[in-house]
């Protein structure tokens, strides 16, 4: 572990430039700068059907009822940087926590939201409690209907040999560790930045989950201001973009599925990041198109010349 942890130090100091800015990395030794492109094994329409299996077996997400939003004021993409409160209730007015907290996916990922150092520039220790908090996360994931059909399409398209090395994998491009601090500090990776956010030059970054978003509300650390889209969908998991502060510190338009599975959000952003990264990935869900962007980490690298996970989220009109 501590071997592991030195090279991926080396590797992002070695991305972050020589002026410590966001350039990218000169490959090393035997690296190409991109890995081989899996985009064209996987078609649009691909995409889409495959997106709707994902949808229909996420039968963990939340149900009519289970979810009840008081949205408020809806502003303008132009109004949202201003960071005005229009909210003087919570978003969140009821959340059956009961009964969908109580399901493995959700009980597990709610465990790992302790373990980040939210603001950027602190190293992220990873203990071997947490370790095997990540672990107990994945076993549950890889339990489930919607991880079982993305593996079953990735093993027939042979981007993977068997489940056990998509499942490396998939640790590895999330929960690897690297640096957004040019160099100074481990303090980051795509697990963290879009499941939980952080802290980065004074504004959120990432926090694409809405578990994480009722968590915070519910401790009194996310002040909701607007809203600014809210996706056709009459039922879960539907697209929202909002406006909040968390701790003071703003995030001008974040989205994210709103009442989805964990196991959802991983699969679908997986897919997305596997077969359209660093672009739009076009999926459909419950008949109703969506849009997923992704972005991978040029700055440093694991195994084969692989990228790690930088963000994706749904985008919003």
């Amino acid at each position: 572990m501590a071997a592991a942890l030195g090279l991926l130090w080396l590797l992002a100091f070695a991305g972050a430039g020589g002026n410590g800015g966001p350039s990218l990395a000169s490959p090393l030794p035997g690296q190409r700068r991109d890995a081989a492109p899996v985009a064209d094994s996987v078609s649009e329409q691909e995409l889409r059907d495959l997106s709707e299996q994902l949808y229909g077996a996420d039968v963990n997400r939340a149900g009519s009822g289970d979810i009840v939003l008081h949205l408020q004021h809806r502003v303008t993409a132009d109004e949202a940087g201003a960071g005005t409160d229009y909210a003087a209730q919570r978003l969140f007015s009821y959340v059956a926590e009961e009964r969908l907290f109580s399901q493995p996916t959700f009980s597990r990922f709610l465990a790992l939201l302790d373990n980040y150092e939210e603001v950027t520039g602190h190293d992220e220790t990873v203990t071997a409690e947490e370790e095997d908090e990540e672990e107990a996360f994945l076993d549950a994931v890889f339990q489930t209907r919607v991880m079982a059909t993305l593996t079953s399409f990735f093993l027939a398209k042979g981007l993977y040999p068997s489940e056990e090395a998509f499942r490396a994998d998939l640790k590895e491009m999330w929960f690897g560790l690297y640096s957004r601090s040019g160099g100074k500090a481990l303090d980051s990776s795509g697990f963290e930045h879009v499941f939980h956010g952080e802290i980065k030059r004074g504004k959120v970054s990432g926090c694409h989950s809405w578990v994480q978003l009722y968590a915070l509300e519910r401790s009194g650390q996310l002040n909701y201001l607007s809203y600014s889209y809210d996706g056709p969908w009459a039922t879960f998991p539907d697209v929202l973009a909002l406006q909040y502060r968390w701790s003071g510190y703003l995030k001008s338009i974040g989205s994210t599925f709103m009442g989805s599975s964990p196991e959802f959000d991983l699969a679908l952003y997986t897919l997305c990041y596997k077969t359209r990264p660093d672009r739009q990935c076009h999926v459909s869900l419950g008949g109703k198109a969506a849009t997923i962007q992704t972005y991978s980490w040029a700055n440093s690298f694991y195994g084969d010349n692989q990228r790690f996970v930088a963000s994706s989220y749904p985008l919003s009109p």
